[in-house]
């Protein structure tokens, strides 16, 4: 029985271990954690000022205007749970989408 554990343990450690180190997501290729954090508010804040009200996300302040888009909010919940490479996309092409420039990603 003990043999058996030991083999069962052997077959199934590389899984755990490699479960445990991924992440969930996490910054753009190129960008730092606090680069893709900060590039995220900044989209959020033109988003809040020129397209649609999004609360106080981000740090953004509400404005009382329009609610904002479903695929805006669900960036900005990406950017707060960290996978700003995920939230990035969303709220770039919702800000091309009304016509906002899109300032470049921080280099």
């Amino acid at each position: 029985m003990a043999k058996l554990k030991g083999i069962l343990f052997g077959a199934v450690a590389p899984f755990i271990v490699a479960a445990c180190t991924q992440t969930a997501g996490g910054p753009p290729p190129g960008m730092t954690a606090a680069q893709g954090l900060a590039y995220c508010t900044t989209l959020a804040s033109l988003y809040s000022e020129y397209v649609g009200d999004i609360g106080s996300d981000l740090g953004t302040t509400y404005n009382g205007g329009e609610e904002g888009d479903i695929h805006a909010r669900y960036g900005i919940a990406e950017c707060e749970d960290g996978n700003t490479a995920a939230g990035i996309p969303p709220l770039q092409k919702q800000l091309r989408d009304s016509k906002v420039p899109v300032p470049p990603p921080p280099a």
